[in-house]
């Protein structure tokens, strides 16, 4: 066969194996061919110089929100770059009608068809949506989205119905920002219906089954307004601190009992808990998957969770929902992680402008925790940060890959993603495991002007990130052009090769 690039010396780091293999990689037509020993170059039209670097699968960052806080297509190109920067090849992005994204409620049918518009041709990686069914209407539509868009995963955002993406709000207002009509309710019931609504879905579907999924934002808005009004007074509380005592880590663990018995009394077997936190929410969880063990749960952190805490000096900028807890929070998710507890590890990126993140006034010096918005950017650090942090604790690179590549790609219907292996996208990092930096956010893609990581030394740098068998992103610049493909889900098998 002939192979239209071979990458030699290269240390192969794959999911599911034992540490990392000296191999060549042979790709043809955007896929793995050949993985041996030794190719020969005579039969390759490209040969491309590993430098003995690690070469992990391409990261599946499969919880981001572009297109939240700028135009879609702008944020698209911006931050699909510092997806690349950070070794991302699939980038999996939350969307929903209403206020922020593209500012508009209705059908699906509608709205659906131009976020792909705006998204085609901006992408540097491969790229797909989940949704959230915001309106009783858009429930009808899970099917269609399914079908005809592929797309076979379905957000909750539990603490919506009553209270806001940045802080307290009334029930009138909360209609408003998601642009729904006076007889809808986003409340349990509403949840309740979505998790039937994909049960359906799996039984219709069978062939489906694995990859269609509910995805679930856990805190509880009753418990967010009684504390936030008692952290308001507190006047020794402030910052990160405030913010998390204001949506306290019982609000998540009892969100999480709620939406797993709801999962258990419609069926709903594939359930994925997002960004769990801290120690009270992942023991929840745990104790969920105990109590309903037919139920397929995945439990998700993100690089920002683990790599700060609530004392970390960069104060609003790290406004997170859920919040940035403390280090005994931190060091139990990383416990959770090399107990393998947690089943991959993303960004939750969300470009949010300085501008947003302060209001500087007479009145305030810019660290106004409760006017900030929500929400920061961080995918160029995924892998760089896992890495650097994890191989301190003993982590394994196999079990990186597999929280970075397989674990998503195989939830969410990414069948050709997360391994390194004949047939698979010829999805490749090349990451040099000894270079140590400081991470600056003038050197970022992102155009979000800050990082919440500024001045921290990361060991282990992304050097290349080639997608589908071609380069998008070297030493520090994205390189060519926006070829990312939309990820219609579940993907076909196709792993043979001619």
């Amino acid at each position: 066969m002939a192979i239209d690039k071979v990458i030699k010396n290269v240390r192969i780091v794959r999911p599911g194996s034992s540490g990392p293999e000296q191999k060549d990689i042979g790709i043809h037509q955007g896929r793995f061919c050949e993985i041996e020993d030794d190719i020969s170059v005579d039969k390759a039209t490209e040969v491309i110089d590993g430098n003995n670097h690690l070469a992990f699968p391409g990261l599946v960052d499969a919880h981001m929100h572009v297109g939240i806080y700028s135009p879609l297509e702008q944020d698209a190109r911006t931050e699909s770059k510092a997806a690349a920067m950070g070794g991302v090849t699939s980038a999996l992005t939350y969307f929903r009608t209403g206020q922020y994204y593209l500012n508009k409620g209705g059908p699906y049918a509608q709205f659906y068809p131009e976020v792909l518009e705006k998204s085609a041709g901006n992408y540097w990686v491969d790229y797909g949506y989940h949704l959230a069914p915001i309106s009783s209407g858009h429930i009808d539509e899970m099917e269609s989205l399914l079908i005809n868009h592929g797309v076979s995963s379905f957000k909750i955002f539990m603490f919506y119905g009553g209270y806001g993406l940045h802080g307290k709000t009334d029930q009138n207002a909360q209609k408003e920002f998601l642009m729904i009509g006076d007889d809808d309710s986003y409340d349990m019931a509403h949840f309740e219906f979505i998790m039937r609504a994909v049960t359906k879905l799996i039984h219709k579907y069978p062939e489906y089954a694995n990859q269609i999924s509910v995805s679930l934002h856990c805190e509880l808005a009753d418990i967010l307004n009684a504390y936030t009004k008692i952290v308001q007074k507190d006047k020794t509380l402030t910052g990160l601190k405030a913010y998390s005592a204001a949506r306290p880590p019982h609000s998540e663990g009892l969100a999480i009992w709620i939406a797993s018995y709801l999962a258990y009394e419609t069926e709903c077997l594939n359930i994925n808990l997002l960004h769990l936190t801290s120690r009270k929410a992942v023991e929840a969880a745990l104790m969920m998957q105990s109590t309903f063990p037919h139920i397929n749960f995945r439990r998700e952190v993100t690089i920002g969770h683990l790599l700060l805490d609530y004392d970390t000096p960069v104060i609003c900028h790290a406004k997170v929902n859920p919040p940035i807890r403390s280090r005994a929070d931190v060091e139990f998710l990383w416990e959770a992680l090399l107990d393998k507890k947690i089943d991959w590890v993303v960004s939750d990126h969300a470009c949010c402008s300085k501008e947003l993140k302060t209001n500087n006034t007479a009145h305030d010096d810019g660290n106004n925790i409760w006017v900030s918005k929500s929400g920061f950017g961080g995918t160029e650090y995924l892998l760089s940060g896992l890495y650097s942090e994890g191989i301190k604790r003993g982590m394994s690179l196999n079990h990186m890959a597999e929280l970075t590549s397989k674990n998503p790609a195989d939830r969410y219907g990414l069948k050709n993603k997360g391994d390194i292996a004949i047939g698979y996208d010829a999805d490749l990092v090349l990451f040099d495991p000894d270079e140590t930096f400081i991470v600056r956010s003038e050197e970022s893609e992102s155009i979000q002007g800050y990082s919440t990581f500024e001045g921290m030394e990361l060991t282990g740098r992304v050097k290349a990130t080639i997608l589908r068998g071609n380069l998008v992103y070297e030493n520090g610049n994205t390189v060519g052009f926006a070829q990312g493909k939309y990820l219609h889900r579940p993907t076909k098998i196709n792993h043979e090769m001619n």
